[in-house]
C-alpha cells in the first residue's frame, strides 16, 4: 500500500466497489467527494448516494458539494491536504480541483481507452458487438477521458453477458487496478502514456444514452437486436411497444432474450406466441425469443407469467 493521503471521488454502487478495495488494500482515505443527497421515489424520500453510505459506516469524512468551484467546499478540500486524489464515476472536475493534489488526480474508466470515451462505455461495448473491453487508470487533464494513461487491463466480453454483469466484472478488475495504480505512484514508478501517441484506428465513442438510444428497430438483424437488449440491461433497459389487435399500444422493455436466426416470411415487428411458454418477435433474418420483459406500470417479469396473465394473439405486433 502507498502512504499518500488519498481523497476519493465516486457516487453510484460501481465506485463503492473501488473505495472498498482501497480501504481493503490499506489505503488512508482521508476523505470521500460524492454527490448531494436527493429526494427520489414517490414519496420523494431523501435518498443518499452508495458512495456516501459507504463512507458513512467507515467514518470517513464526506463532502457533498453542489457547486465544485463553491470558495468553502475548495476550502474544506484543502484541509484535507491530500497527496492524491482518484475519481470512479464522478464528475467532470474543473483544474481548481483535480489540480490540487501534488501526486495528481487519476481516474478509473470503464473500457480501453482511447475507445469509449464518455459517459456510458460498458453499455456501447456491448451494443455495438464488442467481444472486449477493459479499465484504465489515467490522470485527469484539460480534456474528458484523454488525459496520460497510467495503467490498463483487458477483460473477455462473453456473449451471455450483459450490462450489469459486465459493469460487475469491471468494477472488480478495476479496482485492483487502482490499487496498483496508486502503488506505482507512490513509488514513482508509473510509466504514463499520452493518448495521442496511441496509434488505435477505430476509436469508438460512449456518449450519453437517451431513451430514443433504447427503441428497438424490429427491421435490424438479430445480433444487432441481442446486443442492443444485453447492452441495455438492466438499465436503462430497451423497449419497444407492443400494438394489440385493437390498436391499444403498450410500452415494454426487454432485459433478456434469445436470438434465432432462420430464413421466414414474416414481416418484422410481427408477434409468434403460442400463449403459454413462447414469445417471439420477427426480424431482419429470424427472430428475437423474448425471455423478460417489463409492461409500463408493472413489474418486470419472465415472459411465461406474462404470458399466463394475458392473452395476446398472433395479431398483435411490435413497432
Amino acid at each position: 500500500m502507498s502512504k499518500s493521503r488519498i481523497v476519493y471521488m465516486g457516487t453510484p454502487e460501481f465506485a463503492v466497489t473501488v473505495l472498498a478495495e482501497l480501504i481493503k488494500h490499506g489505503e488512508n482515505i482521508v476523505g470521500v467527494i460524492t454527490a448531494p443527497d436527493k429526494a427520489a421515489g414517490r414519496g420523494r424520500k431523501i435518498s443518499q448516494s452508495a458512495v456516501k453510505k459507504y463512507a458513512d459506516i467507515h467514518g470517513i469524512k464526506t463532502l457533498q458539494p453542489t457547486s465544485l468551484k463553491d470558495a468553502s467546499f475548495l476550502d474544506e478540500l484543502t484541509d484535507l491536504n491530500a497527496d492524491l486524489q482518484i475519481v470512479v464515476a464522478f464528475r467532470m472536475l474543473p483544474e481548481v480541483v483535480w489540480g490540487m493534489p501534488k501526486l495528481g488526480t487519476f481516474n478509473l474508466h470503464a473500457s480501453w481507452l482511447p475507445k469509449y470515451r464518455g459517459a456510458a462505455p460498458i453499455n456501447w461495448a456491448i451494443i455495438n458487438g464488442e467481444i472486449e473491453t477493459g479499465v484504465t487508470t489515467f490522470f485527469l487533464n484539460h480534456e474528458i477521458d484523454k488525459g496520460a494513461i497510467i495503467m490498463q487491463e483487458k477483460v473477455s466480453i462473453k456473449s451471455e453477458m450483459n450490462a450489469g454483469t459486465l459493469h460487475d466484472v469491471l468494477a472488480n478488475v478495476g479496482s485492483k487496478l487502482v490499487t496498483k495504480t496508486c502503488d506505482a505512484i507512490a513509488s514513482d514508478t508509473a510509466n504514463v502514456t499520452p493518448q495521442n501517441k496511441l496509434k488505435i484506428l477505430h476509436q469508438p465513442e460512449a456518449p450519453k444514452i437517451f431513451k430514443k438510444d433504447c427503441r428497438i428497430d424490429w427491421n435490424n438483424d438479430t445480433e444487432t437486436i441481442f446486443n442492443l437488449i444485453r447492452g441495455l440491461s438492466p438499465y436503462p433497459g430497451a423497449w419497444t411497444i407492443f400494438e394489440t389487435d385493437t390498436k391499444k399500444q403498450l410500452s415494454c422493455k426487454v432485459f433478456d432474450c434469445t436470438p434465432i436466426n432462420i430464413e421466414h416470411n414474416k414481416i418484422p415487428g410481427s408477434i409468434i406466441t403460442d400463449n403459454g411458454q413462447a414469445l417471439k418477435i420477427a426480424c431482419k433474418n429470424g427472430y428475437i425469443t423474448l425471455n423478460e420483459l417489463q409492461i409500463e406500470g408493472k413489474k418486470r417479469m419472465k415472459v411465461i407469467d406474462f404470458l399466463r396473465g394475458s392473452r395476446i394473439s398472433n395479431e398483435w405486433k411490435a413497432i
